[in-house]
């Protein structure tokens, strides 16, 4: 009778196993990891979108977006992608929310379940020019 008990848990547990390996893991990619906004007014609020896709075999869900400044805003469209699905990464900079002039670099980062990749930068950079007088 234990033996049959033993037998019983193996079996379940093979089973839990292999349908969690079959499910397939998440695969995140990004079209670019950098965009350069080039000459920007300041005071001008300019913004781009990304694309993106799951690569994987498995649902990506994004479980974060954060950026190195509050001039720049970032989200990720939709928040989870299937298998071979497409999303986009929309990005906004406004150039007027600080008095920097020249080159500015930006960081967003964005947090998912890809286990290869758990979190992804992408750098925007512009060059602020002085505001016509």
């Amino acid at each position: 009778m234990r033996n049959a008990w033993l037998i019983g848990v193996a079996v379940v547990f093979g089973v839990s196993v292999l349908a969690a390996c079959g499910r397939g893991q998440p695969d995140i990619v990004v079209a670019a990891t950098r965009h350069d906004f080039g000459r920007v007014k300041q005071g001008k609020v300019v913004t781009t979108e990304i694309p993106m896709r799951n690569a994987g075999k498995g649902d990506l869900k994004i479980e974060a977006v954060s950026t190195s400044c509050g001039c720049t805003t970032a989200q990720v469209l939709p928040k989870i992608i299937r298998p071979g699905g497409e999303g986009k990464l929309l990005i906004r900079y406004d150039s007027g929310a600080h008095p920097d002039k020249g080159p500015v670099q930006r960081h967003i980062y964005i947090a998912s379940n890809d286990p290869d990749e758990v979190e992804v930068e992408v750098i925007i950079t512009a060059d602020v020019q002085p505001p016509a007088q």
